[in-house]
């Protein structure tokens, strides 16, 4: 079986393009946000921080906050039709 090549932001040129407006220092707010359970968010990935990032093909997906691990936060959300809980820093969650 062949050995993986490269790592979890493979393939993502696109996905992870900043605007040019948005480009520079993160979001401060954005940074430390707080949520509750049972808010709803949607995963937009901030590409300047690493930390608590999740999969690229759930990027644009909806879902719903069901626990807290420190700061980051668990996330549940359907994949297809299975249900899927991810650990996601808060920077990388927008609230709808």
């Amino acid at each position: 079986m062949p050995s993986r090549i490269g790592q979890g932001r493979k393939k993502t040129r696109q996905k992870l393009r900043k605007n040019i407006r948005r480009r520079g220092k993160i979001s401060i707010r954005d940074y430390l946000q707080n949520f509750k359970d049972g808010d709803k968010v949607q995963l937009i990935a901030e590409p300047a921080v690493q930390k608590g990032f999740y999969h690229a093909r759930f990027y644009g997906k909806y879902g719903e906050i069901v626990g807290q691990q420190g700061t980051n936060y668990y996330v549940k959300i359907m994949d297809i039709n299975k249900a899927k809980k991810l650990l996601v820093h808060p920077v990388h969650l927008k609230r709808i």
